[in-house]
């Protein structure tokens, strides 16, 4: 080994050693062989760890290697021997004697024959040699001396006693040098970078907005001054690039950053992590305010003891083998919610302590659930909460308390006491399986807790000790806070994820604000906050104000506001008590569409709201509900009084799994008057699009998935083969996500290799697939009858591989709240959820008769509910695992027989109705497994189902047919709205009779109007509607503001018929 890398050894060293890796520093100390440690020695000999006293030691050298290393190894194993014989354990003492003395029987057969003579005497002392020998601590402290001695006259030993001196930190002091100087090489150098690894070099980016190119460093590292060697420093002072604004000892993201170990593959973080973690990050659960240089461990739960562990590792939320970066922002300021749309007067009574929960009927019946007498004066912030698998209300107020309240009963599940002065807001969150609440009071402390009662985990404080609210972005991985001190000084700061420390802190506030300034975030991208009677937006990761609105006007010193979960409508309250709703001009066809399907619904005829009657929606935000009395909601707009919107309309949209629906609207909306179905038969009506496969195989597609960002598709055939095609950023497509007007790339790692599955079965072509994608993209479990494989998206190789069959796994779902548990549907009709951290079944579900063929999960309703090819239907408790009921799906009436055969299940986004799909029918059931609705093939559709999905936005249901057709429903009702026939989107060029259809269809995760269908004969097309038509089909009439009958339905057998009821 050369010279450098002897000593960078001696670094790693040094560095393990400063971040209490001590077994891992002995570990190497003994594999390198460079450093005897004799302090380590020592300790081991004085604990009579005999076994590692030699294994330390076989490090440096061996019996045989002179006389001095023998005169070593027979004092420690004589050692050994003497004690045994003094705990009279003879046993133990022969073994020791054949296995470990004898081997000096031929230097010395005398020394033996005595040594084994002992054995024959009552008390070994009673030889005169050993009459001297004291207890066994005082003989271990001479002997170690006398190895001492044997260890510095050792030739092989000698010289490796002495650690080289060299300053504290040294490893990373040279990273950080590193790192400057990539930074010099920079051809658009940003004055503050945001390392994100150290696995490839330092690049930045981006230039910074001004243009101006940021001069590189040049006196001494951007990191500030090392410290002295001997002391070891806080382990943010060395983080490249990061500005420590007073670094706690205590970080204050560091205890919620969360790791996932379960794996025995290396996992990089997602959040943005520096050099290392803090090696001290359970001080910020400790409870004294003024932080020490070394505080000690109190891990006082066996979560957070837990969370420490995984912390300490440095690893992400979720399994992940890419870090998550923060990519640029690309968008333009058209993307802000800056026009007002609406304003809605109203007035709102409360009582200050009082809270009163509500339920929306599917009808959008507003209903009084409880009341609560929450706290001894006023309540001031309320959140939801999922802290044991169940919905919970987190209430605090000026009593100094947080309260967590079932949202069900009512009951009170926690009370949180320790802040001195009123607690202003809350902001729960979790990680994985841990769940947590920040608390901040007007003091500006900010404590946290985990839920068990134990007293807060933090007690720190607000920049300059503001009255602060907490907020997360959409994705989870950014923290911000922003609140104003007494003296007016507002403050909206990001904190950096691992340091604790203030990441960069945001201008343009006004001098001395004239209230407590409120901020929301949005898309991962935006933050806006109210202040000078205006709205202030910047860009997460640019510290200047980008724009500014006074929303026309009429707004307060500190507005509140709010965003919806798309970021296209922001609502903003006023000086009159009302509320203003701002939109992009996403948010105005949001609000179009809504309007629009009221109208539909109500075909054309104002609908008054009756001032004795619970009001209705009636904004695509909805109107603050008056807790005690009725509203009459006022528009701005004289002209028009706007329809009710349905509930299940806004639930739909807001219940959305990602955070970017584009809706498309079309503004005509004459096309409602004369309903007829939309019947698509030509290829030039739709776009289309046929994705290019150079590895093009007759397998059939039998899965297909998109990926969460919507950027492109994953399709497994049925030879065990997986492809993904992605669609990249260009002037022809800037957002970069899936579409039928710009083809992608069939994309392959570097590598070259196939992402493939094993297989058992010798016709693999028959096993059933099964496919599942992590929520970050970048990683997906995939079985085809073998093993179930883990794959990194990125390299497309195997990570590591479990569940053997047989039983072969037939269907993956990952649990809700902790991506560690999958439950794996089997092939011999079971259900096993599996603990992928300690590779174990946790328990088996029995209930099926055949094999499973859907799993889906409902974190509100916190059940699962499965599927099989007997077309049962089960539902099962998360909680305890067990049946909470079954069904077997109704038979169509034009069936002699029980049906039988695949079927398969997805929940709405509401969570409770759930999508169940059968060759012979589609229909709705509700959370208790009761039939709502159905629909039957029949006339244009006649052919039976092959597979349905919901839209992305839970209002549209895809069903494709075994005759290559296309079925658009609408999801409240199964009602057809349009047909899509098989010349409509493959070409005649390449299209026989009857020779493919759509296996398998997937909704585009953003845009509801775009599906991808994976086709019988390998192929994968892309369909959406054609520009000027925006969408599919047009809604059916409503008569008299109800639904027509479905016609021609033939009825169910043992059921009513098929029409939905009343919702």
């Amino acid at each position: 080994m050369s010279s450098l890398s002897r000593e960078l050894v001696f670094l790693i060293l040094q560095f393990l050693d400063e971040e209490k890796f001590k077994e891992t520093v002995h570990k190497l100390e003994q594999d390198s062989g460079f450093y005897f440690n004799m302090k380590h020695f020592e300790d081991l000999v004085q604990a009579g760890e005999w076994d590692e006293v030699e294994k330390y030691l076989s490090g440096f050298t061996k019996v045989e290697d002179n006389r001095y290393s023998m005169k070593i190894f027979f004092e420690i194993r004589k050692q050994k021997y003497l004690e045994a014989l003094d705990k009279h354990d003879r046993a133990k003492g022969v073994d020791i004697l054949m296995k470990d003395l004898k081997a000096f029987a031929s230097f010395n057969e005398e020394l033996f024959k005595e040594i084994t003579h002992l054995l024959t005497l009552e008390n070994f002392r009673q030889n005169e040699q050993l009459s001297k020998y004291g207890d066994t601590k005082s003989a271990r402290n001479i002997m170690f001396m006398e190895l001492k001695k044997l260890i510095e006259a050792n030739p092989l030993l000698h010289d490796k006693l002495t650690f080289p001196p060299f300053r504290a930190s040294r490893l990373r002091t040279l990273i950080n040098q590193s790192l400057n100087w990539q930074h010099q090489l920079c051809k658009n150098p940003r004055s503050n970078p945001d390392i994100k690894t150290l696995f490839t070099d330092h690049s930045c980016a981006a230039a910074p907005a001004s243009g101006a190119r940021v001069p590189p460093p040049t006196n001494g590292p951007l990191v500030g001054a090392i410290p002295k060697s001997g002391a070891f420093p806080p382990i943010g002072a060395h983080s490249p690039f990061q500005p420590i604004v007073s670094p706690p000892a205590s970080a204050i993201a560091g205890w919620m950053t969360n790791a996932n170990p379960s794996l025995p593959h290396a996992v990089v973080a997602q959040a943005p992590p520096g050099l290392v973690q803090p090696p001290s990050t359970a001080a910020f659960l400790k409870h004294p305010r003024t932080p020490t240089s070394a505080p000690g461990l109190d891990y006082q739960t066996a979560d957070s003891e837990y969370l420490m562990k995984r912390m300490r590792m440095g690893q992400s939320d979720e399994v992940s083998f890419s870090g998550a970066s923060h990519p640029p922002n690309i968008y333009s300021q058209d993307d802000i919610p800056k026009t007002v749309i609406r304003t809605l007067n109203q007035g709102v009574a409360f009582s200050k302590h009082i809270v009163q929960t509500y339920a929306f009927s599917l009808s959008g019946e507003l209903k009084q659930q409880f009341e609560i007498d929450a706290h001894v004066g006023g309540v001031n912030d309320i959140a939801f909460s999922h802290p044991k698998k169940s919905l919970s209300i987190i209430t605090c107020g000026d009593d100094k308390t947080i309260k967590v309240w079932d949202a069900i009963t009512g009951q009170k599940q926690y009370t949180f006491e320790g802040h001195e002065a009123p607690v202003y807001s809350v902001c729960p969150h979790y990680k994985e399986s841990i769940q947590f609440i920040f608390s901040t009071a007007i003091d500006g402390k900010i404590n946290a807790w985990l839920y068990d009662c134990l007293g807060s985990r933090v007690d720190y404080d607000a920049p300059g000790h503001s009255c602060t609210t907490m907020a997360y972005s959409t994705d989870g991985t950014r923290l911000f806070s922003c609140g104003t001190s007494k003296d007016g000084d507002s403050h909206l700061v990001e904190w950096n994820e691992t340091e604790g420390a203030i990441k960069r802190t945001y201008s343009g506030f006004r001098k001395h604000s004239l209230g407590v300034v409120q901020f929301d975030t949005t898309r991962n991208r935006l933050l806006a906050a109210g202040d000078e009677f205006m709205i202030k937006f910047w860009d997460m990761d640019n510290t200047n104000v980008l724009i500014t609105t006074d929303a026309d006007g009429g707004l307060p010193a500190s507005p509140r506001l709010r965003f919806n979960r798309e970021g296209s409508l922001l609502a903003v309250t006023t000086s009159d008590n009302g509320i203003k709703i701002l939109a992009n001009g996403d948010g105005q066809r949001l609000v179009r569409m809504l309007e629009m399907r009221a109208l539909e619904n109500s075909r054309g005829a104002s609908q008054q709201i009756n001032a004795n009657l619970k009001p209705q929606i009636v904004s695509a935000l909805g109107t603050v509900s008056n807790v005690s009395s009725p509203i009459a909601a006022t528009l701005e707009r004289a002209d028009r009084i706007l329809p009710a919107v349905s509930m299940s309309s806004l639930a739909a949209m807001d219940n959305n799994r990602t955070a970017d629906i584009k809706p498309k609207i079309s503004d005509d909306t004459d096309k409602i008057k004369n309903w007829k179905l939309v019947d698509i038969v030509d290829s030039a009506n739709p776009r289309t699009l046929r994705l290019p496969d150079t590895l093009a195989t007759s397998s059939k597609v039998v899965r297909l998935l998109y990926t969460n960002s919507g950027l492109g598709v994953l399709a497994l055939g049925s030879n065990a083969i997986h492809k993904l095609w992605k669609w990249t950023r260009n002037e022809r497509n800037p957002s970069g996500k899936s579409t039928a007007s710009v083809a992608p790339q069939l994309w392959q790692p570097s590598n070259g290799i196939l992402m493939a599955n094993e297989t058992s079965d010798s016709n693999p072509e028959e096993a059933t697939a099964c496919i599942a994608l992590s929520k970050n993209d970048s990683y997906v479990m995939s079985a085809s009858g073998g093993k179930v494989s883990l794959f990194n998206m990125m390299t497309f190789k195997v990570m590591t591989t479990f569940m053997p069959p047989p039983p072969a796994a037939t269907f993956l779902a990952f649990h809700p709240q902790d991506n560690n548990i999958i439950a794996i549907g089997m092939e011999d009709s079971t259900i096993q959820i599996y603990n992928v951290r300690f590779d174990e079944v946790k328990i088996k579900l029995k209930g099926h008769q055949k094999k499973i063929t859907g799993l889906a999960f409902s974190q509100p309703l916190n059940v699962l509910v499965s599927s099989g090819a007997d077309a049962q239907l089960c539902m099962w408790s998360i909680d305890g695992w067990e049946m909470k009921k079954s069904r077997i799906i109704q038979t169509p009436a034009t069936h002699a027989a029980p049906v039988v055969g695949d079927t398969k299940i997805q929940f709405h986004n509401d969570q409770t109705h759930l999508l169940v799909v059968h060759e012979s029918q589609l229909a709705i059931y509700d959370n208790k497994l009761e039939s709502l609705c159905s629909w039957l093939p029949r006339d244009a559709l006649p052919a039976p189902i092959s597979s349905a999905v919901y839209s992305c936005d839970g209002l549209l249901v895809y069903a494709g047919f075994c005759d290559g057709a296309i079925g658009v429903f609408e999801s409240d009702s199964l009602r057809l709205r349009c047909r899509i026939a098989r010349t409509a989107y493959i070409s005649p060029s390449i299209s026989s009779p009857g020779a493919s259809y759509p296996m398998v269809i997937a909704a585009h995760p953003s845009e509801p109007n775009q599906i991808a269908l994976g086709m019988s004969d390998g192929a994968v097309h892309v369909v959406e509607p054609s520009e000027a038509d925006s969408k599919w089909g047009v809604a059916l009439p409503q008569e008299n503001g109800a639904f027509p009958p479905v016609s021609s339905n033939p009825p169910l057998n043992n059921s009513q018929a098929s029409d939905p009821p009343p919702r």
